[in-house]
Parts: structure tokens; C-alpha cells; sequence
């Protein structure tokens, strides 16, 4: 399978990066051949194979979590280095804006 100029420059603009005419090609070539590897993964005979969810056969992990006040930062240390706070937390710009 071989990508055409346009899908190259729409996954670029979905990752935001700005490419040349050369980068162009030159992903042009290279996503196709990946692409191309996805193609044979496709004809493999997949029907008799159990779907898996994780491969070391390893069941719930866990730990208790455990709080160590020792090397703990203090929120008055954490805060000593910014003039900006309310209410006991760091106080930033808005990163989303309400339309």
C-alpha cells in the first residue's frame, strides 16, 4: 500500500509538525512500508490463537500504599517558591477556556 501526499500531511498535521515538500516524500515512502508490514500481519490465520490481555500470567500485583513523612515535602516548602496561591494550592493560568 502506498500513501498518497495528502494522508502524509493529514497524520503530520495531527502530530503538529510542519514538513517540507522533501520530508514529505520522504515519510511518503517510509509510513507506506510500515503500513505495508501491517498488510502481512493481516494474513496471518489468527482464528485458533486465545486473545490475551498480558503475556507473564501475572494477577492483580498490588501494594499497599505507604506514605513516608520523612522525605515528604511540606506544602509551606513547596509553596515558599511561588508568590502566587489560594487556598493552600499553586495558583496557574487557565489551560482550557470556556467558549
Amino acid at each position: 500500500m502506498s500513501l498518497s501526499k495528502k494522508q502524509v500531511l493529514h497524520v503530520a498535521n495531527l502530530a503538529k509538525l510542519k514538513l517540507s515538500g522533501k520530508d514529505v516524500n520522504k515519510f511518503k515512502k517510509q509510513l507506506s512500508e510500515v503500513i505495508g508490514y501491517f498488510e502481512q500481519l493481516k494474513e496471518i490465520d489468527t482464528s485458533k490463537t486465545e486473545p490475551a490481555s498480558q503475556t507473564t500470567g501475572l494477577e492483580n500485583v498490588l501494594r499497599n500504599d505507604e506514605i513516608n513523612t520523612a522525605s515528604s515535602l511540606k506544602q509551606k516548602d513547596a509553596l515558599s517558591g511561588t508568590e502566587d496561591v489560594h487556598n493552600g494550592y499553586f495558583k496557574v493560568p487557565a489551560v482550557i477556556k470556556k467558549d
